[in-house]
């Protein structure tokens, strides 16, 4: 039976970046993925990729930035100055961010001078992307 859009599946797969580097991999977590074919649950370019798909498959996929993660945008590249940190922070610190819109996550990125730079983009935006997708099995049938 091929995957539709709307089914209830679950996947194994491992994504890295087109130069080779691994960030994430359910193999290694042991459990598989579940999540609706098609849906908004993850990024579209493997949300999409499953459909017409079959338990047991395996396909590989790149995925530009626009089907993935998104562009980055340098508007979501914020100067603080450094004294309105936490106490402790270093490069690569995550920390929080309160806008008129809500709670933004940030990564603190650089030091310059007496400012400290913070980034609002997702770590993997403006990145193209490969995923190694195995059907496990379908949970619900659309």
């Amino acid at each position: 039976m091929s995957i539709k859009n709307g089914d209830r599946i679950r996947i194994h797969y491992k994504g890295t970046l087109k130069e080779g580097d691994q960030f994430d991999s359910s193999y290694e977590r042991g459990d598989p993925l579940e999540f609706t074919a098609g849906s908004s649950e993850l990024i579209p370019g493997v949300s999409e990729a499953v459909i017409g798909m079959e338990v047991g498959d395996k396909k590989t996929v790149d995925i530009a930035p626009d089907r993935g993660y998104g562009e980055r945008h340098e508007e979501m590249m914020v100067r603080v100055k450094r004294e309105q940190l936490p106490e402790g922070s270093d490069l690569g610190t995550m920390l929080q961010l309160e806008t008129p819109e809500g709670a933004v996550q940030v990564v603190l990125t650089a030091f310059e001078d007496d400012e400290a730079v913070l980034d609002g983009n997702h770590p993997l935006s403006g990145k193209d992307l490969v995923f190694e997708i195995e059907i496990v099995e379908i949970v619900v049938p659309a």
